[in-house]
């Protein structure tokens, strides 16, 4: 390969099944020995059988440059005992001055844009997809979202918590983190959810300006009955207090929703009454987004699956150099076979990852960057032909040093 020239090859696209939005198995979560890997729920080809020892992998068509001080691109393509795979990987060196990190999304949390346009929206000089998402209903990404500059934009307080972030101190780390969110003074509410896809039964969830306008019943999972919306405003008064959930209203100040036992409970709200919310991630990290599940902790591989191949997004923190490493994996396509859970981990292990976090994969798995004549584009071949409209991800930001 030509230094400078960009890897190409045809890619084929692949009809999504979309996943309902219920109570109960998630995109990409482990029910017994079935694992969803990507918001479409496409089923991938199965990994083939490694008898004996197999030979050591070996690696060709090798790209790399600097994007900019501090962030280097390189790409890959890697043919094992199970065929061949395209590899690309951004490394991040934090502490850079200028490279920064931080969450990537939309105007309003349900919105769904490619990765490249987000990205040029933000001027930045790179970005991936974030977290997997509610592909079938509302769009919104199903656990937690914060930014530098808005903190938590959504996010659940249990059930979805596997993360990368950037602590307040400007470490990152990859593990478990816990959304704290109260209606002050009514402990009775269990609100545990922040501009999330779905309220689920006897639970309540707040739906604020970032949300965009009121989803109706998409929130609670087409429920019409034993429902409550609490409409509160700018000045934390109660305007409303409805057992009838509204659509396309603009919100400006809140909207608690309701089911069930917790719907009766909102319904004790008066209107008039003032009522305030509070939400934040524990520990105030300056940066975070989840993903579906850790693949790497402490060096040790902590998953199993190692039969379903696609294409994967992932993002691993290398303590010993202070780097964050972003993953893509090319898969579903003729040049590129994809990768189980299993082997995703071991390519983290070894490109230096203490700490690994897998995202959504399968279309959605998209990689931006700017490429050796500085124009900025998708590095990798989204497996739908084209890139697949995303809730979130995270952004690269260069800002030179004033002279």
């Amino acid at each position: 390969m030509v230094a400078g020239t960009l890897l190409s090859a045809p890619s084929s696209a692949e009809p999504g099944r979309p996943v309902p939005g219920h109570d109960g198995p998630r995109p990409g979560e482990q029910t017994g020995d079935r694992t969803t890997h990507s918001s479409d729920g496409i089923r991938g080809k199965i990994a083939p059988r490694i008898l004996g020892r197999a030979a050591a992998p070996v690696d060709t068509g090798w790209l790399s440059y600097p994007m900019a001080p501090g962030l280097t691109f390189t790409q890959w393509d890697r043919v094992d005992a199970r065929g061949t795979i395209r590899a690309y990987l951004m490394t991040a060196q934090l502490g850079t001055p200028g490279l920064s990190i931080d969450y990537l999304g939309a105007d309003e949390v349900p919105e769904r844009k490619p990765v490249l346009d987000m990205v040029v929206e933000q001027a930045a000089i790179g970005g991936v997809n974030g977290d997997f998402f509610d592909i079938s209903d509302t769009g919104a990404p199903l656990g937690i979202g914060a930014s530098r500059e808005a903190g938590l934009i959504h996010g659940r307080t249990s059930g979805w918590n596997a993360a990368f972030s950037i602590s307040k101190a400007g470490v990152p780390e990859i593990g478990d983190l816990e959304v704290k969110a109260k209606v002050k003074g009514h402990d009775e509410l269990r609100l545990e959810y922040v501009n999330s896809p779905t309220v689920f039964a006897r639970r309540v969830g707040i739906f604020t300006p970032e949300w965009g306008r009121t989803s109706g019943s998409n929130v609670v999972d087409g429920q019409k009955k034993n429902v409550r919306e609490v409409v509160i405003n700018e000045k934390n008064r109660v305007v409303s207090n409805k057992g009838k959930l509204s659509s396309g209203k603009k919100i400006q100040g809140a909207v608690l929703v309701g089911r069930d036992k917790m719907a009766k409970r909102l319904a004790k709200l008066k209107v008039g009454s003032k009522v305030k919310v509070n939400y934040r991630v524990a520990g105030r990290p300056q940066v975070a987004l989840t993903g579906n599940r850790q693949l790497v902790d402490e060096r040790i591989r902590t998953v199993v699956d190692d039969s379903e191949m696609h294409p994967r997004t992932a993002i691993g923190v290398d303590r010993d150099t202070n780097s964050v490493l972003f993953l893509v994996i090319d898969g579903r396509q003729s040049f590129s076979r994809g990768y189980t859970m299993v082997e995703l981990a071991n390519l983290m292990i070894e490109l230096g990852a203490e700490d690994a976090l897998n995202l959504d994969g399968g279309g959605s798995s998209t990689m931006v960057g700017l490429r050796p004549d500085g124009s900025l584009g998708v590095l990798n071949s989204p497996s739908d032909g084209k890139q697949r409209p995303v809730p979130d991800g995270l952004q690269l930001t260069y800002t030179p040093l004033s002279q």
